[in-house]
């Protein structure tokens, strides 16, 4: 795959500036339908880019066919929520001379940006990737997109690019809706791009903050999307360890381990009691797990493993056996007081099959522990039935975006009320990026005063023709 000419990306970008004027008045069943026949047109080719995506990944086939799955399943997810309307947030005040001050006629709804670009993930091929989440949820509102492809599975990329655009186009999708670019530059340059209004990111933090730097450099800054690193803490409480460690150590494993470690929703820091069956049990879940996806996250995860062994006071368990051409899982023990000591070392991502178990003793050091850690996507507590963790859960609530009780945070439902996203550095945003809300970042809001009808957005108008949910004068009025 050819890397993107400056002269070819400017032809794409202007030609999504175009096409977003188009969709932005396109009607929501539309929109719609087009999501639909993505769904439908990645569905019927699911062998052939399952086929290319484990050539390139070797994530197996049972995970890339569930991955695809729900991608598609993202797509008619955001099909469903912009028929249903209420993602534009429509909201009337009719006049008002009595109030104080007094309220003209205003009308407020969300309206799309323009322009996305979308930086692929290289954990996700399809599901974080050409035809993901942020894609979907962005053409869902009526914005042209524009992704650049990573380039840890190019011909999947291509592959799912020319299914996505021969779909739009047979359901009669402007030009210039979608469109991919690949190559380090060409990124870069997209990022500048002046017809771009939003950047969508999911990588490393490193990476998020090298675009969000260059983004505060253009003539008119615009919002960055980015999902970044994320250490998903887990809190076992005594009582939890004490009557199901050993069956806490197995999911543990399973999830730290799951796609050889590479999820955002990895569970990278355990704390647990001191003298913990999780903790005794653990190692023998440990098994060689199938090679990363990229020379360079390899070389990562074995730079990450490294600092973390140089740290005096830190025991390291790896998987026994000469893991080939595979990658060996790392667990990594240490205490309170050496991670205080280390906490820059200890506490930064390792991406890929590892964890760092941390023993605490008391409520004082669980606190300590909580202190130093940064925001991240989730935090899950496994605590015992009927144990009373409120202080504990208000501790975790300013850490995460999604709290987890009894399970594990690997796999992220694609749903109304999910939240993936948290503070800094797991994204800089307040929305998520999975989930019916996700549209909400590629949308602004507008309002009217004192509009004729006949100007207004369907939504607004007063017969309401489309059935919109709205606010109306501070009544929620659902048709």
């Amino acid at each position: 795959m050819n890397d993107t000419t400056p002269r070819e990306l400017d032809q794409i970008a202007d030609a999504a500036a175009a096409a977003s004027a188009l969709l932005d008045r396109t009607d929501e069943a539309v929109r719609a339908g087009w999501l639909r026949a993505i769904a439908v047109a990645l569905d019927a080719q699911s062998s052939m880019l399952v086929g290319i995506a484990d050539d390139e990944t070797a994530l197996g086939t049972p995970r890339l066919a569930g991955e695809l799955a729900r991608t598609t399943a993202q797509l008619r997810l955001f099909a469903d929520v912009i028929e249903e309307g209420s993602y534009l947030e429509a909201t009337i005040d009719h006049p008002n001379a009595a109030a104080t001050p007094p309220i003209p006629d205003l009308r407020r709804m969300l309206r799309p940006i323009g322009p996305i670009a979308v930086f692929a993930a290289s954990n996700f091929p399809f599901a974080f990737s050409i035809a993901g989440g942020d894609t979907a949820s962005a053409l869902a509102v009526g914005c042209a997109v524009i992704v650049k492809a990573h380039p840890g599975h190019p011909q999947t990329s291509a592959s799912t690019a020319r299914i996505v655009i021969d779909s739009l186009r047979e359901a009669g999708a402007p030009e210039g809706a979608f469109a991919m670019v690949s190559g380090f530059d060409a990124g870069l340059s997209l990022v500048d791009h002046p017809a771009i209004r939003a950047v969508a990111f999911t990588g490393s933090v490193r990476g998020g903050r090298a675009l969000l730097d260059r983004i505060s450099t253009r003539p008119d800054p615009i919002p960055f999307y980015g999902e970044l690193g994320s250490l998903n803490p887990v809190v076992v409480t005594a009582s939890a360890d004490s009557e199901q460690g050993a069956k806490l150590a197995a999911g543990l494993a399973a999830s730290f381990q799951l796609g050889v470690g590479q999820f955002c929703t990895k569970p990278g820091v355990v704390l647990v009691p001191h003298g913990s069956v999780l903790e005794r049990e653990l190692p023998q879940h440990l098994a060689t797990q199938p090679r990363m996806l990229t020379p360079g996250i390899a070389g990562g995860f074995a730079g990450g493993g490294e600092r973390v062994r140089e740290v005096s006071g830190v025991r390291v368990v790896s998987a026994a056996g000469d893991p080939g051409d595979g990658t060996s899982p790392m667990v990594a023990i240490t205490d309170v007081a050496t991670l205080q000591a280390n906490a820059d070392a200890l506490l930064e991502e390792v991406f890929g099959p590892f964890t760092l178990l941390v023993r605490y003793q008391g409520d004082a050091e669980l606190d300590a522990v909580l202190d130093l850690l940064p925001g991240s996507l989730t935090a899950t507590v496994h605590s015992a039935d009927g144990e009373d963790v409120a202080a504990l859960v208000r501790r975790l609530e300013p850490l995460a975006g999604r709290l987890l009780f009894g399970g594990w945070p690997t796999g992220v439902a694609v749903s109304w009320a999910q939240q993936h996203g948290g503070p800094w550095p797991s994204t800089n945003t307040q929305f998520t990026s999975v989930g019916a809300t996700a549209v909400r970042r590629f949308q602004r809001p507008v309002a009217y005063q004192d509009a004729p009808d006949a100007v207004l957005p369907s939504a607004l108008r007063e017969e309401n023709p489309l059935r919109t949910p709205r606010r109306v004068d501070g009544v929620l009025v659902t048709p």
